[in-house]
């Protein structure tokens, strides 16, 4: 488990990858950012992937235990929101990847200095 407090869920994952010798991949649909975000993201040219999530939990949970985990997040208030995004492969070791709405494939690298805006 980690708080991805600092360098978002981009950084954390990159951070369990490397660290575990494995490959992630998440799915763009699958991930619970609320609509006033992804809007303050779009507006400042910020990618919500490397946003701090102050008060957030990353779990990595086998896949046979993944639904009991998420009935016992959803059961408190403040899990109501937790969602399977993704998950470990052992392809592309040591890389986080996402699949995108549109199909297609995007390495997550980790946030290196401190995000600048997008201004193009």
């Amino acid at each position: 488990m980690r708080d991805p407090t600092r360098g978002g869920l981009s950084s954390t994952l990159n951070e369990i990858a490397a660290s575990s010798h494995v490959g992630m991949e998440l799915e763009e649909g699958s991930l619970p950012i609320r609509e006033d975000v992804r809007g303050a993201c779009e507006m400042l040219g910020l990618d919500p992937l490397y946003v701090a999530n102050e008060g957030k939990l990353v779990a990595i949970v086998s896949p046979e235990y993944a639904d009991l985990a998420l009935q016992a997040l959803h059961s408190h208030p403040l899990g109501k929101d937790a969602r399977i995004i993704g998950r470990v492969t052992s392809e592309h070791p040591k890389m986080v990847v996402l699949w995108t709405a549109l199909g297609t494939i995007r390495i997550v690298d980790m946030l290196s200095g401190d995000q600048l805006p997008r201004i193009c």
